[in-house]
């Protein structure tokens, strides 16, 4: 993927700021980057938590923001007032849908749950075929270690291909993450390690 193709970056990030400092300071560094680059944002709405100090950051830095965020979760999360644009939807499959739909690619910060559910669920869509866009995760203060272990564990035991795996672009400085990005080439081979679906 060159360059030029990326123009929006969809973020998955808590609605929590986390036990560490370093997040809400990840986050805040991530909105400034992607405004300096030019580059919108696509995120999950909310206005508390990482969603708010990425989104606040990014407003900031001249950015458009586009927020999605289902009908149920309008007041939970603080649904964001001040974005370029916020779309409320029906459910969170929508919700992921249209957030896929709008990005060129795809960055997880810290998170919990909800993180962790549009990151699988959008590198999964990667691994079948479904679109060709780069996913990152941004690992401040090794938060993603564990995860990253689990997966390269998953390897070793033949339930992910290592081109599969390696789909997964792991940074620890955003604008390193954001240059990896431009040179992204996904997989040409299917998900299938019993045989070559080429």
């Amino acid at each position: 993927m060159s360059a030029g193709a990326i123009r929006r970056v969809c973020v998955f990030c808590g609605s929590n700021t986390g036990a560490q400092g370093d997040y809400a300071a990840a986050a805040a560094r991530l909105g400034v980057l992607l405004g300096e680059r030019g580059l919108g944002v696509v995120y999950g709405g909310g206005n508390v938590g990482l969603m708010g100090i990425l989104a606040d950051a990014a407003l900031a830095s001249g950015a458009e923001v586009i927020g999605v965020i289902p009908e149920k979760l309008v007041a939970v999360e603080l649904a964001h007032r001040g974005l370029s644009e916020l779309r409320v939807v029906g459910s969170m499959h929508e919700r992921k849908a249209l957030m896929a739909e709008l990005a060129d690619a795809f960055i997880a910060l810290p998170g919990g749950l909800g993180t962790l559910d549009e990151l699988f669920e959008t590198w999964t869509w990667g691994q079948l075929g479904y679109h060709g866009k780069p996913c990152g995760l941004l690992d401040v203060g090794r938060y993603f270690g564990p995860l990253i272990a689990f997966l390269d564990h998953a390897v070793a035991e033949g339930f992910i291909r290592p081109e599969h795996r390696r789909m997964i672009l792991v940074e620890t400085d955003p604008a390193r993450l954001l240059d990896r990005f431009s040179g992204y080439e996904p997989p040409r081979l299917g998900k299938w390690l019993e045989r070559d679906t080429r």
